[in-house]
């Protein structure tokens, strides 16, 4: 039996202790260990977007990332975006323009957003399309995941949005 690494980490703003073995993607521990599995497992190689999360403020995806190098970091995932208020305006805009299907995608997508958000508050329709480019969806077209997010940016920087 492979030997258990213990890590501390802050996920969705809990501190959080997990075993994992060495070799175990932070996807892996993300859904099997912890059990949040808003993060997708979609080509499980980097390439789709899938299981994006925030990691110290960088968007990775978590396929490519061991858990092992989670210690001492702060991590969001999708579940720790809504909080008792409600949805992040992110997540009810993806709703309102109907910028999801499958869902497979979608929190991948969602978390991509934000991050691009945090640092680009408002950004032009070309650079959410630059953002984004690393996540695929087989299901919606892009128009829709981009006309979510630009609306989002307007109501996070108190300027209503387009409905």
């Amino acid at each position: 039996m492979p030997r258990k690494i213990h890590v501390q980490t802050r996920i969705n703003g809990e501190e959080v202790e997990f075993l994992c073995e060495p070799r175990q993607s932070l996807l892996e521990v993300l859904r099997d260990e912890l059990g949040l599995t808003g993060s997708k497992e979609g080509c499980n190689n980097g390439n789709c977007g899938a299981c994006n999360v925030i990691l110290d403020g960088v968007l990775v995806n978590s396929c490519l990332v061991l858990g092992v190098e989670a210690e001492g970091k702060e991590i969001t995932t999708i579940e720790g975006l809504a909080g008792p208020q409600g949805l992040h305006p992110l997540q009810q805009k993806f709703l309102e323009h109907a910028a999801l299907q499958c869902g497979i995608c979608t929190p991948g997508f969602i978390i991509a957003a934000k991050a691009l958000l945090d640092k680009n508050p408002q950004p032009t329709e070309y650079q959410v399309r630059h953002w984004l480019a690393g996540n695929l969806c087989r299901c919606t077209g892009y128009d829709k995941i981009v006309r979510a997010v630009l609306d989002a940016a307007q109501v996070m920087a108190g300027k209503g949005g387009n409905d």
